[in-house]
């Protein structure tokens, strides 16, 4: 009985059993299957990633090759002398051509070409007899004036005292006191005469109006020296100080000031240094030429240094802010005028107009249009355009950029 009642439990664990395994075995059967699924996903994406890669960097590739490569370089300030170096004309210090006030035969000079003088040394003389006559003749006529002063003064006292006592009118007395009155006036005419006509005799010695040295004659004895023809008898230049002019272009004119120390050299006195300084500016830029005159002093006792020299001034002292540089192959001749290509940040070409200053040849200053910051594209093509998309070389040449 008991055996009896034990089978139906017995059987029923038994399937239990049976329950539990076939469930474990779906769940393996599941997971088998989960992991199959897995393997196959990452083997294809294992098969598949490669080539998607492999195509990826091809369009990257791609794109890249289409863009078009280029060097590029930066502006750079031009290479500065030591100092500022510029031609100058050495001039005297006072030049002054000398002609005749008073006309008449040269009778005989005494200086020649060369000839140191002081102020108030003659030069030469001038025989003008026709002055010396209209000199008589005004001093003549100077003491008939003085008589007749003389005369109608004494005859204006007389007429006032007689009008006191009522015995000639009042109106002869005024015709007197206007006469002596013109008297005194034709006096004043005459002398005025005599002086202008001693003032010109005085001119027939022809005097230095101040020391230096007479560079030019243009006369001889027995000349006819007339005061209106305009003939140039000396050229007197004073030398012992020399004043040099030099043009300072509009790059360095704020850089020379007054009082600034220069050198002054010469081709032909190697090795010579002469200290010069700057007296003044003409405080304007010539028009033709964009620069600025400026005048020095320089001493030269010894008169070393010949009025007329080709010379050369050194500011040593001259701060000069140099324009900014580009090798010339950097620019684009177009109708809009001289322009460059500059890279930007993002790749694109952006066209810059550009201001030139002087050609060097290999370089050319730029005076405006590009910064020392800016990208700017070397061997530009023709067909370069505002936007185009380009690829930066590693390295620019530094031959192009060092030229």
């Amino acid at each position: 009985m008991n055996e009896t009642l034990m089978k139906p439990a017995e059987s029923s664990q038994a399937a239990a059993s049976i329950s539990q395994a076939a469930a474990r075995s779906g769940a393996k059967l599941h997971q088998a299957a989960v992991v199959a699924v897995i393997l196959v996903i990452v083997g294809a994406i294992a098969g598949l990633w490669p080539r998607w890669r492999q195509r990826t960097e091809l369009r990257a590739e791609t794109r890249e090759l289409a863009r078009q490569t280029v060097a590029v370089v930066s502006a750079q300030p031009g290479k500065a002398a030591a100092g500022l170096t510029l031609p100058a004309e050495v001039k005297p210090f006072l030049d002054a051509p000398i002609y005749a006030r008073s006309s008449g035969y040269l009778t005989n000079w005494s200086v020649d070409i060369g000839g140191q003088v002081k102020e108030g040394d003659l030069l030469a003389e001038i025989d003008a007899p026709e002055l010396r006559q209209e000199l008589v003749r005004s001093k003549a006529e100077l003491a008939q004036a003085e008589a007749a002063l003389a005369l109608a003064k004494i005859t204006t006292e007389r007429w006032t005292d007689l009008l006191k006592t009522a015995s000639v009118s009042e109106q002869e007395a005024a015709e007197k006191n206007a006469d002596f009155e013109l008297k005194s006036a034709n006096v004043a005419a005459a002398r005025a005469a005599v002086r202008r006509l001693e003032e010109l005799q005085s001119f027939s010695r022809v005097k230095a109006p101040f020391s230096g040295t007479i560079t030019a004659r243009g006369t001889d004895i027995g000349q006819l020296i007339m005061a209106s023809s305009g003939k140039e008898l000396f050229h007197l230049a004073q030398t012992s100080t020399l004043r040099i002019f030099v043009h300072v272009p509009q790059a360095a004119a704020r850089a020379v000031t007054p009082g600034q120390v220069a050198e002054l050299t010469i081709p032909e006195l190697p090795g010579r240094v002469f200290p010069a300084k700057v007296v003044r500016t003409s405080g304007a830029m010539s028009a033709d030429s964009r620069t600025l005159l400026t005048e020095l002093d320089v001493d030269n006792p010894r008169n070393e240094i010949l009025a007329g020299t080709y010379a050369q001034v050194r500011f040593p002292e001259a701060n000069v802010d140099m324009a900014l540089t580009l090798p010339s192959n950097t620019l684009l001749f177009r109708s809009e005028g001289p322009q460059v290509g500059v890279v930007g940040s993002d790749g694109k070409v952006e066209l810059h107009s550009v201001t030139l200053g002087r050609d060097f040849g290999a370089t050319i200053e730029i005076l405006g249009g590009v910064s020392p910051s800016d990208r700017v594209i070397l061997n530009p093509a023709d067909s370069l355009v505002g936007g185009a998309v380009v690829r930066v070389a590693e390295a620019a040449p530094k031959a192009l950029t060092e030229k």
